[in-house]
């Protein structure tokens, strides 16, 4: 495949013709372990910043009660539940991501196509469990082929984005469209497309609003599609297409197809241990090695140096700030370094409130951190990283990271997501410990069940 042949027709002709029993069973244990985390991530996502300023205006957007905002329950037109749930899950920056492609694409395509589930359910249509999972898992595929067709350097918000894109091809699916009709559907997607990282530089809000903006748009998407509204058809590779606009001309599509005839990308998800930017991890996991292997303390340190790829330094190699933005200190590599070194944790309670975000001992901390670019060929490379410090005895002691603590080399253990998911869940205390086992043992058996949209009466305190 060329350049310059439009990849659309062979990448939906395989979302179409896959059904569930395609899937191995190693990709949907983890697409369940996915939905498990992403449930949990958006449950605690409902003390995002400014939630309740979201959710007003989302309920402001016309009538209907076709769906549900998590955990507060309100019922809303699809387009805004999907909107309010994307959102809460992306603004902790605790969702899964997939490194190669840089990209969530799990908070936009499960927050639209939840919505569209409930909106189904109401209407005598349930969505079946089984096939809830292969839209998924073919959603997320269209999303991470956009990502890894990218070659360049990233200069949008792709979970918002590429993650629209996924969204709207997973909801053509459960639809009943056929590949020219999905196609068209993305073509509607394309219109509505939006994700500038400018908020990530800032540490806005905007940055997980993005990702609500994409689900919303999914769903219009859709339904102007099942009314007969197409749009263009060669919006990835036209003239004017998303990788010429988007990514700057910078694409490989057979690079692309190629990594996603090596596997349904589900396999190649990353957890997110920590609710900060994915690319300040290397560091928290290099001191963890470091601190474990030789016995020193936190305050023992008198230095520390990452040697990482540009990405890595692009974007979170920014200045440690005082009195940061929530949002700018999880995207700040020396904050979250000095935040781990002051508490021994990173978790959504280290980036709430000014004691924490002004704590003169982690900003101390985070006055020791030197972050060093060296060149790497990907543009999308997290790895490999180098973490060292100094002691103030002279000592000095580096760690090597090819693979991160999440990353599908080195992934969290069942009993490591069901910790994290309980976290996520005890943040809401009006939630009970009984919804939440009876959450996780619904995912659990998901393929049994009749109708998805079970799931939202467990997600609403």
């Amino acid at each position: 495949m060329s350049e310059q042949e439009n990849p659309l027709p062979w990448l939906i002709d395989r979302v179409v013709a896959t059904h569930f029993d395609l899937l191995p069973a190693e990709t949907v244990e983890r697409a369940k372990t996915f939905l498990l985390d992403t449930f949990g991530v958006g449950v605690a996502g409902s003390h995002g910043f400014k939630i309740d300023g979201i959710i007003r205006v989302a309920s402001s957007w016309g009538t209907g009660d076709e769906a549900t905002a998590w955990v507060t329950g309100e019922r809303l037109p699809a387009p805004a539940a999907a909107f309010v749930n994307a959102y809460q899950i992306h603004s902790l920056e605790y969702d899964c991501v997939n490194e190669d492609a840089v990209l969530h694409p799990m908070a936009t395509i499960l927050s639209a196509v939840m919505a569209y589930c409930e909106r189904r359910s109401a209407q005598g249509n349930p969505v079946s469990g089984r096939d809830f999972i292969t839209a998924m898992v073919m959603g997320v595929d269209v999303s991470i082929f956009m990502g890894k067709a990218a070659r360049g350097p990233i200069r949008f918000f792709r979970p918002a984005a590429s993650g629209g894109f996924g969204a709207a091809a997973a909801l053509g699916k459960l639809q009943g469209f056929d590949a020219e009709t999905i196609i068209r559907t993305l073509g509607n997607q394309y219109g509505q497309s939006s994700g500038t990282l400018q908020p990530h530089v800032e540490g806005s809000p905007l940055l997980g609003m993005q990702v609500g903006f994409n689900a919303r748009a999914a769903i219009a998407a859709c339904d102007f599609a099942a009314n007969g509204i197409l749009g263009p058809s060669d919006v990835l590779t036209g003239r004017y297409g998303y990788f010429r606009l988007f990514e700057n001309g910078e694409f490989d599509v057979a690079h692309g197809k190629r990594e996603l005839l090596s596997g349904f990308q589900m396999e190649r998800m990353s957890h997110k241990p920590f609710p900060s930017g994915r690319l300040t991890h290397g560091v928290i996991d290099g001191l963890n090695r470091l601190l474990k292997a030789h016995g020193f303390a936190p305050d023992d340190i008198q230095s520390i140096t990452c040697i990482v790829p540009p990405l890595v330094n692009r974007l979170v190699g920014r200045p440690d700030i005082p009195a940061p933005a929530p949002n700018y200190a999880k995207l700040c590599l020396a904050f979250v370094a000095g935040t781990f070194l002051n508490h021994g944790v990173v978790d959504v309670d280290q980036f709430i409130g000014e004691a924490m975000l002004n704590d003169p001992r982690t900003h101390d901390f985070a006055s020791r951190v030197t972050v060093i670019e060296v060149p790497n060929p990907d543009n999308a490379a997290m790895t490999p990283q180098t973490v060292s410090v100094v002691l103030k005895s002279g000592a000095e002691h580096s760690v090597d990271l090819t693979s991160v603590y999440g990353h599908p080399d080195f992934p969290l253990t069942r009993e490591e997501n069901i910790d994290k998911f309980w976290r996520c869940w005890s943040r809401v205390p009006a939630l009970s410990t009984q919804k939440g086992d009876e959450l996780i043992a619904l995912v659990d058996r998901l393929e049994e069940v009749e109708d998805v949209a079970e799931v939202v009466r467990l997600l609403v305190a």
